[in-house]
């Protein structure tokens, strides 16, 4: 089976993180590892959150415990997402350097959950300096929004041209592949969003009629349905075209539910995950 260690957040209620990432990847065959960098009662669009991000040492511990395992070792993906404090994500850049230069083979997908148009920057500036200069630059796979781009880099993204920069600007390896998610370029059709991705065979646009709601955890969910196929051997633009898919179903479900949050049990998501 496919190892996946999973470094992310998690919630008692709702589909962040961990939450929304582990399901897909579990329910279409893969191992999953998930680690714990937040532990909140709820997504953050309640009136009330509790928990907490999980101190430095007790994160440190459970890293230790993943090394005491040999999951990095045998894992053929790694994957951050939300990191809620400083010391967390700078650990979690040591992690990632020591697991990839143990396992040259391992695979790191970077979602530098930072931000989005509204509400703006979410996260520390000090935890997006941490994605800018220590886990974009060792990432094969990244996931941005276009505001997470343009934060980091400086640059706007407003059309096709500069998703080439951007990568340059985000420092990623020549070799690596950038998803810049939930795009609307000035060659994007009216009525439509589209993921575009970058990498050394050039670029491929992946569009989807745009759903006018806006759920967390959305990215999460999308990054787990990418991991799901790539754990299946299908190509990059495969696995976009059915993480698009698949996300696009879990919100349209929530929305004729009228839920304000993901919603994961709808009866063709999950058959489409037991497809591989």
């Amino acid at each position: 089976m496919t190892l996946v260690i999973s470094i992310q957040s998690q919630v008692v209620l709702g589909h962040v993180g961990n939450s929304a990432a582990v399901f897909p990847m579990l329910a279409a065959g893969l191992e999953v590892a998930p680690v714990p960098t937040v532990v909140f009662s709820n997504t953050p669009d309640y009136p009330t959150l509790r928990g907490r991000p999980m101190p430095a040492d007790f994160f440190a511990e459970l890293l230790r415990g993943v090394w005491e395992r040999d999951l990095p070792q045998r894992a053929a993906y790694l994957v951050t997402g939300y990191i809620g404090s400083p010391e967390v994500a700078a650990l979690t850049a040591d992690f990632v350097a020591e697991a990839k230069a143990a396992n040259p083979a391992l695979r790191y997908y970077c979602d530098p959950v930072m931000g989005d148009e509204l509400p703006g920057l979410y996260v520390p500036q000090e935890i997006a300096r941490t994605f800018r200069d220590r886990l974009l630059p060792m990432a094969d796979l990244a996931s941005p929004n276009p505001f997470e781009v343009s934060y980091l880099t400086g640059q706007p993204i407003a059309g096709l041209a500069d998703i080439p920069k951007a990568a340059q600007a985000l420092r990623m390896a020549p070799q690596a592949q950038l998803i810049v998610t939930g795009c609307r370029l000035r060659e994007t059709a009216a009525g439509m969003l589209e993921s575009v991705v970058h990498g050394p065979e050039g670029i491929s646009r992946h569009p989807i009629p745009h759903l006018p709601v806006a759920m967390a955890g959305t990215g999460d969910l999308f990054a787990g349905l990418v991991l799901a196929a790539l754990g299946h051997d299908r190509s990059l633009p495969q696995a976009v075209d059915f993480a698009q898919a698949q996300t696009s179903r879990a919100l349209a479900r929530a929305a004729a539910l009228n839920r304000k949050e993901i919603v994961l049990s709808d009866p063709d998501f999950r058959a489409a995950l037991l497809t591989f």
